[in-house]
């Protein structure tokens, strides 16, 4: 199994679909550069034959980004395949996503389709799609929820009409990470020409479990994470790109796998994504959140500043962050009070700093954070 994961970023098209989102050519391009410098290997550019605006986008990224392929979706109808790719045509390195859903609550109650039909439509869709280009992947939207014997089937087929990528979409984040891993590693080992694709992990986060479930997939043997900045998208969102790749990094020694991301760029890119979509990211949010590194409780700071990885497992150097931060509260202790003062160019007997410090506790009583102008006040009136 090889050790390298591929990264597809679908912030301009699943992230988008958030409620409230909408961005123009020139942001995408804006974004769509950022994820090339990043080191994203596939960016879906969107939907072309959803719009007009849609397939200038898709034309627009098609032209201007290099190094990367850029991916185009359709359903499995010939007018978007066709669309697709005359979108495509200026990429150096296009891809068509095309598929249908695999579980029978979709082929009832959305496609109205028999499973015979659909897997005669996807099948249909990936020769025409082949035709076009040579990277072809297919999804089976709703996999968490449909019988594993027809997804060994379509899997089967779809493979053998020249699909090069099989996406395995959790659509509604329905499964729990024994169950999604379980599903990938049972097609690559059910699927007799399984060994002719790249399986990837399509999840959303629904039940909160977008991350653990791509990573899942990961151990399962997908090879390919389908991810958006700061994991916007429809409903509760998508997996997050940065999640992904740090728990990769971080945890090699259980992956054992790599990826071509840039880490140290993952907080620059969250900034302007957030930036361009107006959507705020969570001060709580891992790996980018505004207190992923920071430090209030006066037991963690005394942990952190004696040896960071007591408290922090990820090095906020590694994400492009400056360093950790000690924010001084009514839970901090001498240690987080001692390092704030020094940094800001005090340093007392010890006689001294106790006074300072007493005087502290009742000023973090009253605040939600104690500043440096605070500390400044305080030293200037503790004699």
């Amino acid at each position: 199994m090889a050790d390298r994961v591929y990264v597809f970023d679908t912030t301009l098209r699943d992230g988008e679909q958030s409620p409230g989102v909408h961005l123009d050519v020139e942001a995408k391009l804006e974004i769509g550069r950022a994820l090339v410098d990043l080191g994203v290997d596939v960016i879906e550019a969107g939907f072309p034959i959803s719009s007009p605006g849609d397939f200038e986008s898709v034309n627009s990224l098609a032209k201007g980004l290099k190094g990367v392929t850029v991916c185009g979706l359709t359903r499995a109808k010939q007018a978007d395949i066709e669309c697709a790719a005359e979108a495509l045509k200026p990429a150096e390195r296009p891809r068509i996503h095309t598929g249908l859903g695999v579980s029978d609550n979709h082929l009832q109650h959305k496609l109205r389709m028999t499973r015979e039909q659909a897997l005669e439509a996807g099948v249909k869709a990936v020769r025409l799609a082949r035709n076009f280009v040579p990277d072809v992947e297919y999804f089976m939207e709703d996999s968490g929820r449909a019988d594993r014997a027809y997804v060994y089937q379509v899997v089967e087929a779809v493979i053998e009409a020249g699909a090069t990528v099989v996406n395995v979409p959790d659509t509604t984040g329905y499964t729990y990470p024994t169950e999604y891993g379980s599903l990938i590693q049972g097609i690559i080992e059910n699927v007799p020409n399984s060994h002719k694709a790249i399986f990837s992990c399509h999840c959303h986060n629904d039940l909160g479990m977008a991350t653990a479930n791509t990573l899942a997939g990961v151990l399962g043997g997908a090879r390919q994470v389908e991810v958006t900045v700061n994991g916007i998208g429809e409903r509760a969102g998508n997996t997050s790109l940065e999640e992904v790749v740090v728990a990769l990094k971080i945890r090699h020694d259980l992956f054992g796998c790599d990826t071509g991301i840039d880490t140290h760029k993952l907080l620059s890119v969250s900034r302007l994504v957030s930036k361009l979509t107006g959507m705020v990211v969570q001060r709580n949010k891992a790996v980018v959140g505004a207190n992923a590194y920071a430090h209030s409780s006066g037991i963690h700071q005394d942990g952190v500043l004696k040896e960071r990885t007591t408290y922090e497992i990820i090095d906020p150097h590694m994400v492009g962050a400056e360093k950790s931060e000690i924010i001084l509260t009514a839970r901090s202790g001498r240690h987080g009070v001692k390092h704030r003062l020094n940094e800001i160019g005090f340093s007392f007997t010890d006689d001294r700093f106790e006074k300072i410090y007493e005087q502290f506790l009742h000023i973090a009583d009253q605040k939600d954070e104690v500043t440096a102008e605070d500390l400044r006040r305080l030293v200037e009136t503790v004699k």
